[in-house]
């Protein structure tokens, strides 16, 4: 697996080799041996799959709080879509620094997002499948969201009007949410 560093910490690109023959291909999505040769003792717990059927569709900003924060290794296994991670943590050096990637079905990257971080996507094609793990269980009294057009943040979706849900449409600025992750 080919481990890619992003500009900040702990937030990596992962390639999984990609073995192909006259059948089709295989890939190793997950282990946690390569995962301990790189030093990161994950525990995932939980996995989620979630599908969007239309292009434009942006899900996030996400996260939970403390004691229940969650890292979270996330694949695209069907169409195409920009991930994004942002640092939440107040202190760190890279505080309100956001890094997007595509992540596609074809080309079968990974970002792996730590404890601490936002994570949202917006779909780039119709009929988008996301599979995740996460290191903690659901709990929906430490779920929170922040608006995916937080001026402080600044994300460029490169999108004016997303589909979004309820709760994505009524999530608060970072200024006003009770995130409570320090460096």
């Amino acid at each position: 697996m080919n481990i890619i560093k992003t500009e900040l910490e702990g937030v990596y690109i992962l390639e999984p080799k990609v073995f192909e023959d006259n059948r089709g291909w295989f890939v190793e999505s997950y282990s946690k041996k390569v995962f301990e040769a790189i030093g990161l003792d994950i525990n995932f717990v939980q996995d989620n799959h979630s599908y969007s059927a239309f292009k434009g569709t942006l899900r996030g900003l996400h996260f939970q709080n403390n004691p229940m924060a969650q890292t979270k290794l996330v694949r695209c296994t069907r169409g195409k879509i920009l991930d994004v991670a942002v640092d939440l943590r107040k202190g760190s050096p890279t505080y309100k620094k956001w890094v997007a990637v595509e992540l596609s079905a074809e080309n079968k990257r990974q970002l792996l997002i730590p404890k601490g971080f936002a994570h949202g996507f917006l779909t780039l094609t119709d009929d988008v499948e996301v599979q995740y793990k996460v290191d903690e269980y659901y709990s929906k009294e430490h779920d929170r969201s922040i608006r995916f057009d937080d001026p402080e943040i600044g994300i460029d979706w490169g999108i004016d009007n997303p589909i979004l849900s309820e709760k994505d449409k009524n999530a608060p600025l970072l200024k006003d949410s009770d995130c409570n992750f320090v460096y």
